[in-house]
């Protein structure tokens, strides 16, 4: 196997870096939740690298441990050929991966540091959330995006903006489906582009994996219940 990739047997961060190395013909295994547990609670000198939280890569090849999700993009990304070659665009995709990671804290209120009240959320969801679909929306309009064809920043084949922007939107609704719906009326050229990265054939085949494993679990725990609460009661008044 060419990584170990520990993660919650989750979907939410975990894809990211699961689409990106589906997408590179890269062998990985899911590293055991047991394992994970142990090395989190390790005194940080005894860490194979320091960190609080996954998920976590181990590069076996390169003798490399990293956590962090946009640095283990980054590298997967360079590593993998799947940036663009010009300093701009390529800052643009690093950029892009920082976005999507920003949604996800902001989705569950900083990795749960509070739940859901219906206010904050009524709030987020006519406000903030509306407007990061906007952003991902206008940058791939402004690089040729169509509902129909093209990619985030205009690139001839998928790269690492398009994976990580399918990644985050794509699994968002799937299986949340209110928010998939909210996308499409936001950022129908995202939500096109997520579905023609997320039906490649190798890509449609490790999402069936991991929902055969993880079910409808979307981030866990009382974050996804707390989210799902008010996600369900949004639904019902449409």
């Amino acid at each position: 196997m060419d990584y170990t990739l520990y993660y919650w047997p989750l979907p939410f961060r975990g894809h990211f870096v699961r689409y990106v190395l589906t997408h590179a013909g890269a062998s990985w295994d899911e590293g055991d939740t047991a394992e994970l547990i142990r090395l989190k609670a390790l005194p940080v000198g005894e860490q194979p690298t320091p960190f609080m939280a996954p998920p976590l890569l181990n590069d076996h090849a390169a003798g490399l441990w990293l956590s962090q999700l946009p640095a283990i993009l980054l590298y997967l990304g360079r590593k993998h050929d799947l940036l663009p070659e010009d300093s701009a665009r390529a800052a643009l995709a690093h950029k892009l991966v920082c976005d999507a990671n920003d949604v996800l804290e902001e989705i569950t209120c900083n990795c749960g540091r509070t739940m859901w009240a219906k206010a904050d959320w009524d709030d987020f969801a006519a406000t903030r959330l509306p407007r990061w679909m906007a952003i991902f929306e206008d940058t791939g309009r402004r690089h040729g995006l169509t509902a129909e064809a093209g990619t985030m920043l205009g690139t001839g084949a998928p790269g690492l903006a398009d994976l990580a922007a399918a990644a985050l939107w794509h699994t968002m609704g799937a299986k949340l489906p209110v928010l998939g719906g909210m996308l499409r009326r936001n950022a129908p050229r995202v939500a096109a582009l997520s579905e023609r990265i997320a039906a490649l054939p190798e890509i449609a085949a490790m999402i069936a994996r991991e929902d055969a494993r993880t079910g409808r679990d979307y981030c866990g725990g009382q974050i996804e219940r707390s989210l799902r609460a008010m996600l369900e009661e949004t639904d019902h008044k449409t």
